[in-house]
């Protein structure tokens, strides 16, 4: 009986012990997945939503989605848990943030992933595809991407004899516009013509002035700025010239962040702010208003925005396979579609507009469609080699020309000889 018992027990013990390897060869690959955004809110929801179908249809895979606040947040804490040895595998940076990644050898580029085709990387729209690449390599995929567009309140526009469906063609339009719709009571401004945010992101707004005046802040290859050109002062006096001189303007630096709730509140007529503000402004904006393109200058424009996917060195072979489904997963049309009508973000590819469910949207929404068709006068957003200290030299000068502390011209020339100074090492 003990011989046999042992026997038995020993068969037992042999079973599972042969049964392991299989339990975890089936057991899900973890991706860690660093998303720029606070924890709460529709988007994580979003976000969740879409770990959990692509679990589903890939069980062999599991993203895990961190919720790491914003995108400099998002960047800092991923370059920090890099330097200690405990990198994302994939991440959601800023498209501006690409050579950054390449200089802290983050980052791998797509092309060389195993079930990557060029038909899907050439498939994005272009212009977001120049922030995306570099020196022959597409080291950023598309995703959560927008472009500055204009928008108006359309009662207000009435109230001052204005077309409510015509948005300021140029920007002797918008100045005229903007005059029209500036209300005083004294020395009180009852309400703005204009609002262009000045705090957070001031390089991004002024890009969309510069690119009107025809004139790009940077070379492709991210070691040049051109803030010195006449062109780039002339972008920003006029800006400066809107408060300073005109008077339709807020004086001093805009809040980036308040601005879409002093529009709501019928404290400005006009604003400028991404086309991610669109679901919030359909939200919230207890009245009917437009959304237009940018005003041209010279030409028209704008800078694209946002946010690219991006797969880090520290995946295996197997989190890097899983990197690649997820991305291509949350870039198909239909979901890509989904995703600019359930947040407002540009649909990153020609061929979510030609889904069923875009196409209905953008019928009963047509406003949904002007981030796109500004997209053939979009250039890429300004991003260089320490792509942060170069910005936040423009920012700084920026803010003292508006805060009338320095002329235009003496602000871009002080950014253009900061700017120099950092990035000489790279040429």
């Amino acid at each position: 009986m003990k011989i046999t018992r042992r026997a038995a027990l020993g068969t037992l013990a042999a079973g599972p012990m042969l049964a392991m390897p299989a339990v975890h060869a089936q057991a899900p690959v973890e991706i860690t997945f660093n998303y720029p955004i606070a924890v709460g809110g529709p988007i994580p929801r979003i976000i969740d939503g879409y770990c959990e179908d692509f679990a589903r249809e890939n069980p062999r895979f599991r993203i895990k989605p961190i919720y790491a606040g914003s995108y400099q947040d998002t960047l800092t804490k991923t370059l920090t848990a890099m330097r200690g040895g405990d990198a994302p595998q994939m991440a959601c940076l800023l498209a501006v943030d690409i050579f950054t990644l390449i200089d802290e050898d983050a980052i791998l580029p797509w092309d060389d992933q195993q079930g990557v085709e060029r038909a899907w990387l050439d498939g994005f729209y272009p212009g977001f595809l120049e922030n995306s690449r570099t020196g022959g390599k597409t080291w950023g995929i598309p995703f959560q991407r927008s472009t500055i567009v204009l928008y108006w309140n359309k009662d207000l526009f009435q109230a001052a004899g204005l077309d409510p469906d015509r948005a300021p063609a140029n920007w002797a339009e918008q100045l005229s516009f903007a005059q029209r719709l500036t209300r005083r009571e004294g020395d009180n401004v009852t309400q703005w013509g204009i609002q262009i945010p000045s705090s957070g992101f001031p390089y991004w707004l002024f890009q969309g002035l510069t690119t009107q005046n025809d004139v790009r802040l940077m070379n492709p290859e991210g070691n040049r700025v051109f803030f010195g050109d006449p062109k780039v002062a002339e972008a920003l006096q006029y800006w400066m010239d809107l408060s300073q001189r005109h008077r339709v303007h807020p004086a001093g630096i805009v809040e980036w962040g308040t601005t879409p709730r002093d529009f709501f509140e019928r404290k400005v007529a006009m604003m400028w702010t991404t086309t991610g503000n669109l679901t919030n402004v359909r939200s919230n904006a207890r009245f009917p208003f437009g959304v237009g393109m940018l005003p041209a200058g010279t030409r028209l424009g704008s800078p694209t925005g946002g946010g690219n996917l991006y797969v880090f060195k520290s995946a295996s072979p197997a989190q890097r396979e899983g990197a690649v489904r997820f991305a291509r997963f949350l870039t198909t049309p239909e979901r890509a579609a989904q995703w600019g009508i359930d947040t407002g973000y540009v649909a990153v590819t020609p061929a979510a507009f030609e889904t069923p469910a875009m196409k209905a949207y953008v019928e009963g929404f047509p406003a949904a469609a002007v981030a796109r068709d500004q997209l053939p006068h979009a250039v890429a957003e300004l991003s260089t080699h320490e792509n942060q200290r170069v910005t936040k030299a423009l920012n700084d000068n920026l803010q003292a020309a508006l805060l009338g502390r320095k002329q235009a011209r003496t602000a871009m020339a002080d950014a253009q000889a900061e700017a120099e100074r950092i990035l000489r090492r790279y040429r």
